[in-house]
C-alpha cells in the first residue's frame, strides 16, 4: 500500500468486522466521516478524537495540536484537555524534542486547552519523528453535532480557503524546490498559513446556532470531507467549483505540480452544513472569518459542476499532498 489513509471500502469492513462491543453510553461512534466519538456521562457529554501527523516535517507540534482541536470542534465544541504521544527516532537530539513541545505549549495556550500527559520514547520503529495526539472536549447531553446528521437542502459552507495545511506543509519542507517558481513573498505569504489552521472559533460560534453537520477538511480535502459527510448522512450533494475559495499561492502551487486542491490537505477550512446559509456566513464574517456557500445537500449523488459540466465525485483516494510529495523526491532523485 502507497503513503495516505486507506481505501474506504476496506477501511470500513476492517471497522465493521472488529466492533464487537457496542455501550449505551456511547452517542457517536467511530464510522466513516465521523470526526469525533461522542459518550454520555449523565449532564454531559465527553467528545474524543485522535489522529497523528505523518506527512509533514516542520511545525508538527503546532499541526498535531490543531488537526485534533478542529476534530472536537466540528462538534461545536470547545476542547478542553490533549495527551500527545511522541515517537522519536534513533539520534533524535533533546533539544528537537523540546522544540515539539514548545510549539504544542504555544498553540494549546492560545486555545485554552490543558496538555494533560502522553507519552515520549526513541525508537527505531519510525524513520522521522511522528506525533499523535488526542484531544476531549465536553458539552451538555446531545447538543454535540455529528457529521452524520446533514439534511437535504442544507446549504454547505467552506470557512476561510482551502489548501491553506497542504500549502504551509510543502513551502515549509520544500523551500528549495518551490523558490524555482514561487516569489519569496509568496512563499513567506504561503508558509504563514500554518497560523491560520484553527477551526476551533467557528466551530464554537456555529455550534451555537442551527448546523445539521460539520467537518475538519483534512486529508483528501474538500471533496473527501464533502463525500465523508454524504456518506456518514446518507445523502448526496450537488457544490459548485467556481465557488470553491482558493487563495492565488495555494493555486499556483497546485498547477505548477498538475494537483487538484479539491483534493489537498485543507485543515484550517471547516465543512457547515446548515438551513441557515446566509445568517450563519454573515454570523462569522462579522466575527472576522471569511465563509462562503459552495452548494446544497441533495438526495442522492455526489456531484460537483465545473464549467456547466455535472462531474459525479467518487470515494476520496490519497490525498494530493503525497502525489506532491513523490513528484519532488523524483524530481530531486533525477538531478543527482
Amino acid at each position: 500500500m502507497k503513503s495516505g489513509k486507506l481505501n474506504w471500502d476496506d477501511l470500513h469492513r476492517i471497522i465493521s468486522e472488529n466492533r464487537t462491543i457496542q455501550r449505551s453510553e456511547v452517542r457517536v461512534r467511530g464510522g466513516i466521516g465521523e470526526d469525533c466519538s461522542v459518550v454520555n456521562f449523565g449532564d454531559y457529554d465527553c467528545v474524543l478524537s485522535t489522529d497523528p501527523i505523518t506527512g509533514a516535517s516542520e511545525g508538527i507540534g503546532s499541526l498535531a495540536v490543531h488537526i485534533n482541536c478542529n476534530d472536537v470542534a466540528s462538534c461545536g465544541v470547545a476542547p478542553l484537555g490533549i495527551l500527545i504521544t511522541i515517537l522519536a527516532p534513533e539520534g533524535t537530539e533533546l533539544e528537537e524534542i523540546n522544540k515539539l513541545m514548545q510549539e504544542v505549549n504555544a498553540e494549546t495556550a492560545k486555545l485554552n486547552v490543558e496538555i494533560l500527559g502522553g507519552h515520549t520514547e526513541i525508537t527505531s520503529a519510525v524513520n522521522k519523528m511522528v506525533v499523535s495526539c488526542t484531544v476531549i472536549g465536553r458539552a451538555k447531553a446531545g447538543k454535540a453535532v455529528a457529521t452524520a446528521g446533514a439534511h437535504i437542502g442544507d446549504f454547505i459552507i467552506v470557512t476561510k480557503d482551502l489548501g491553506l495545511e497542504g500549502t504551509s506543509i510543502v513551502l515549509n519542507d520544500y523551500y528549495n524546490e518551490v523558490s524555482s517558481f514561487l516569489t519569496e513573498e509568496e512563499i513567506s505569504l504561503g508558509k504563514a498559513f500554518s497560523k491560520e489552521l484553527s477551526v476551533v472559533r467557528e466551530g464554537v460560534i456555529a455550534g451555537s446556532m442551527t448546523v445539521h453537520s460539520m467537518h475538519d477538511i483534512t486529508e483528501g480535502g474538500v471533496l473527501g470531507a464533502l463525500w465523508e459527510v454524504a456518506s456518514a448522512a446518507d445523502k448526496g450533494f450537488m457544490v459548485f467549483d467556481e465557488s470553491m475559495p482558493v487563495r492565488a499561492v495555494t493555486s499556483k502551487l497546485c498547477s505548477h505540480y498538475g494537483i487538484d486542491v479539491l483534493r489537498f490537505i485543507s485543515s484550517g477550512s471547516m465543512l457547515i452544513c446548515t438551513p441557515q446559509g446566509e445568517e450563519l456566513v454573515k454570523e462569522l464574517n462579522s466575527q472576522g472569518i471569511k465563509a462562503t456557500i459552495i452548494g446544497r445537500i441533495t438526495k442522492e449523488k455526489g456531484i460537483i459542476i465545473k464549467d456547466g459540466v455535472e462531474i459525479i465525485v467518487p470515494p476520496p483516494e490519497r490525498d494530493e499532498l503525497f502525489v506532491l510529495q513523490e513528484i519532488i523526491r523524483s524530481q530531486k532523485g533525477e538531478l543527482e
